[in-house]
């Protein structure tokens, strides 16, 4: 049973905001875009720098330069088991992004199915954990729709009917990119494995906002990437030791057939590995903040417990975004919010806000906003099906996605910018 963490007081947003230069050389502009690539803290962009002046060589070498390749890929895979919470640094592999892992995992998997042919998907899901698994028809998978209640969301208990002893794999998200709503993802996994299926989680827009504990979810699979979550644009995989030595990936000859080497084909970006290790290192920061808030003294406490305290003071603070966004769209004539919009349910969202306007295009609204130097996003946010599902396509929705540097004068700022727009468009 994990402990309740206590109360950490204010959250230091404005320091935490001078860590980002970004934010400071892009105003008046306004980042409402995360979900589309977060900015990165200043530590994260040195050590960037550093790896391409100091040690920009390939690795596996015998000089020094490419030895401090293998040390930094070898710490930065340890940094990410305990941002995830893996039971060892060999469960983490690195690449290019979340949807090429998905490829990767899919094909290998897409080799398994004699006995149990089924894979579950969901209409919610970012299209990358849908595509990949559908393509998987033509090795002779048989795809199981997981449907969404009409207001958006995934309830595990509709997964009984369709999990069965032919089910190989339930594929979800745990936090929808279009309208934010969390899936608990544990209780799918229980229901999954209860009939001997495995599961695979796609992380990607849930990993700036909580705590990630693939333990506790207790998934077999997992992926996320790294320019969500403050850093450059790469991305990792944990996979379940047991689970993905049994696949057959696709690796070279001389490489390894355990993890992680054989989910690594290729070169990969190292200076974003090392950027990544830093972002975690932001966050561990973070934690410590945290704990010495609330008087705990840090020393001697593990890594995976200083980001779980870094992302528990991350998440209250969101839920109070959360709040704010909606009150911002409250009264606005035509406005609905797709996703949870009851205050105390606040827990099973992140700041994802995701809306359409009656008889108003979503392209029109995300231009005016951009006219006003605040960054949001419209379209299907790569969610097609889960758009039809709710009749909103082809125009979609407008999407205004949040992260820890944003702020409660940032919001109000857009709600004033929104009312404007829809003002002049209607």
């Amino acid at each position: 049973m994990v402990t309740p963490l206590p109360d950490g007081g204010p959250f230091p947003i404005d320091d935490l905001r001078r860590r980002f230069p970004a934010l400071e050389r892009a105003a008046p502009f306004i980042f409402f875009d995360n979900a589309a690539g977060a900015q990165i803290p200043s530590s994260v962009l040195e050590a960037v720098t550093d790896h391409l002046l100091a040690r920009n060589v390939q690795r596996g070498g015998p000089y020094r330069h490419s030895r401090e390749v293998d040390a930094m890929i070898a710490r930065a895979r340890v940094s990410v088991a305990a941002f995830v919470n893996a039971r060892s640094a060999d469960e983490i592999a690195f690449g290019l992004n979340a949807t090429s892992f998905i490829r990767s995992i899919s094909l290998a998997l897409g080799q398994t199915l004699a006995s149990r042919p089924e894979i579950i998907v969901s209409e919610l899901d970012h299209e990358a954990n849908v595509a990949t698994w559908l393509a998987l028809e033509r090795a002779g998978a048989r795809i199981v729709w997981w449907r969404p209640s009409e207001a958006g969301r995934l309830n595990p208990a509709d997964l009984e009917p369709l999990l069965s002893e032919r089910t190989r794999l339930v594929a979800c998200t745990v936090a929808s990119n279009a309208t934010g709503s969390i899936v608990d993802v544990a209780e799918v996994a229980r229901r999954a494995h209860a009939v001997g299926a495995e599961v695979f989680l796609d992380a990607v827009h849930y990993a700036p906002h909580a705590s990630i504990d693939v333990q506790a979810f207790d998934c077999d699979y997992l992926v996320c990437s790294g320019y969500k979550i403050f850093a450059p644009h790469m991305g990792f995989a944990w996979c379940r030791r047991e689970a993905i030595n049994r696949l057959p990936t696709f690796r070279e000859d001389f490489i390894p057939d355990v993890t992680p080497d054989k989910l690594e084909a290729g070169t990969y970006a190292y200076e974003n590995v090392a950027g990544m290790a830093a972002a975690i290192a932001y966050l561990e920061d973070v934690g410590r903040g945290y704990l010495d808030r609330v008087g705990v003294p840090a020393e001697g406490v593990a890594r995976s417990v200083m980001i779980r305290a870094a992302m528990h003071t991350i998440a209250e603070y969101e839920r109070t975004l959360s709040s704010a966004l909606l009150d911002a769209v409250d009264g606005i004539p035509g406005v609905t919010v797709h996703g949870v919009t009851d205050r105390a349910r606040l827990h099973e969202r992140v700041p994802t806000l995701c809306f359409s306007v009656a008889g108003v295009e979503s392209s029109a609204i995300a231009d005016g906003l951009a006219a006003r130097d605040i960054g949001a996003r419209s379209g299907h946010m790569y969610s097609p099906r889960l758009m039809k599902r709710l009749g909103l396509m082809p125009a979609g929705v407008v999407r205004a996605s949040l992260v820890h540097y944003n702020t409660l004068n940032e919001i109000a700022r857009f709600g004033s910018a929104l009312r404007e727009v829809l003002d002049e468009l209607t």
